[in-house]
């Protein structure tokens, strides 16, 4: 008996090793920049990329970090750390957005900031990529606090932004009021008012319209040429959408203008779903009012995970990372996967989605509608010349379609998938300019 309890101890033991060997391999996989490096160095070789330029291009340029302190409304000083991270300014000024989150680190924002160097390589915009970020919990802070907060940030890297430096946008938990903030800040240091510090501000201050539904425009166009691509008709494609935030209401409001069906949405505290399709206006509405879709009369609840694997034509996560992973990506039943958030696929979740046959619009091309965008309000911020809602509109279609015809033509030629072949596209264009530009010495 002894030795059979020994047997049971040692298989025990080993069980444990093997859980814990899979959950570190699940934690590296859903590691953002792991992730986007993975990515990179499979298209790299692709394109048999040199290898000095393989390994300028498979770093961040500068990585800034700061502490700082901020005054709280109860007196309190608070030690707030902060991150900006600057992956390429070969094709211009670095380009991207700020996030105040609990979980913000370095890792995650070297992962945004390279995405944003591929993404506007991959739409051909005269921009690097750059990230930003405080770990913070915004929900917790007043206004006040957040205000003080990004002023101070800002003024910490008041040397690193600017029009022809350093460009900042909203992201998760900022809006146009924290980028009115950054851009009057910036400008007291200067001394002059400096619109085109930062993209996706008020319209009185120098934003763009269509700025703010951009990202969602951009799907909404990717959604459309996708199904053009696979001879679908939008009348008889199924939505379902992760996240009902700026990108995700944006998309489902233009999507079903088009006449697609939305039928689930998943957020964070729950799920709606109608098989027959949600009223899209009024569920914004029924937010509005709430807080949330949840409790809205046109649809019944649903549980978000589920909704994820839900039968569909086309699923749109649209919230945040590592949303699809090894662990449900053989359960997606879309034919068609647009991802209008940054990263929402892991590399494991790539290659059971290809094995499936999804057709899998990547982020650095879905979602590129909103840095488009942002690249226009900073030309009209430099010219001082501003355009109507419908001109934005249209320079962003023309634009979004040419960039996933290039992508097409890339994945055809090369025999890989879209993602790579997004990859390979941005790679090799940025590749280009530092060639042409050298190598200072």
């Amino acid at each position: 008996m002894k030795g059979k309890a020994s047997g049971m101890a040692v298989l025990e033991l080993n069980e444990t090793g093997v859980e814990k060997a899979l959950d570190q391999a699940f934690e590296k996989e859903l590691n953002p920049w792991e992730a986007q490096a993975a990515r990179f160095e499979f298209a790299a070789k692709k394109l048999n990329l040199d290898t000095g330029i393989w390994k300028i291009l498979s770093q961040p340029a500068r990585e800034i970090i700061v502490h700082f302190p901020v005054m709280m409304d109860d007196g309190r000083i608070e030690v707030f750390t902060g991150f900006r991270v600057q992956h390429s300014v070969a094709r211009g000024p670095a380009k991207g957005g700020i996030r105040y989150a609990p979980d913000v680190n370095l890792d995650e924002v070297r992962a945004l900031a390279s995405w944003m160097t591929w993404k506007c390589a991959v739409v051909n915009i005269p921009f690097g990529g750059a990230k930003g970020g405080v770990i913070c919990d915004p929900k917790k802070m007043s206004q006040g606090e957040l205000e003080r907060m990004t002023r101070r940030y800002t003024a910490e890297l008041i040397d690193v932004f600017g029009p022809e430096k350093d460009v900042p946008a909203p992201d998760v938990n900022t809006n146009e009021q924290t980028m009115a903030w950054i851009m009057d800040t910036y400008s007291m240091h200067m001394r002059q008012t400096v619109t085109s510090v930062v993209t996706g501000k008020p319209i009185n201050i120098g934003g763009s319209r269509g700025r703010t539904a951009a990202t969602g425009r951009g799907v909404s166009i990717a959604c459309d040429q996708a199904l053009n691509y696979l001879g679908m008709q939008a009348a008889e494609t199924r939505v379902i959408i992760q996240g009902f935030g700026n990108v995700g209401s944006n998309a489902a409001l233009l999507l079903r203008g088009k006449g697609y069906k939305v039928i689930g949405i998943a957020e964070w505290d729950g799920g709606v779903y109608n098989a027959d399709g949600i009223d899209i206006p009024a569920l914004v509405e029924h937010r509005k009012k709430t807080g949330s879709i949840r409790g809205f009369a046109g649809a019944a609840e649903a549980n978000s995970e589920e909704l994820l694997t839900s039968a569909c034509e086309i699923l749109i996560p649209a919230a945040h990372e590592n949303v699809i992973t090894s662990r449900n990506a053989g359960a997606v039943k879309a034919r068609i996967l647009v991802e209008g958030a940054n990263g929402p696929t892991t590399p494991a979740a790539d290659e059971i989605l290809a094995a499936n046959n999804v057709f899998v619009v990547p982020d650095i091309l879905a979602n590129a509608g909103g840095v488009t965008a942002s690249y226009f309000e900073w030309v009209q911020d430099r010219m001082g010349y501003f355009w109507t809602e419908q001109e934005v509109n249209d320079r962003l279609d023309h634009l979004m379609v040419q960039s996933f015809i290039d992508v097409i033509r890339y994945a055809e030629e090369h025999g890989v998938n879209n993602r790579i072949a997004a990859y390979m596209l941005a790679i090799d264009r940025v590749a280009y300019t530092t060639k042409q530009r050298g190598i200072y010495a």
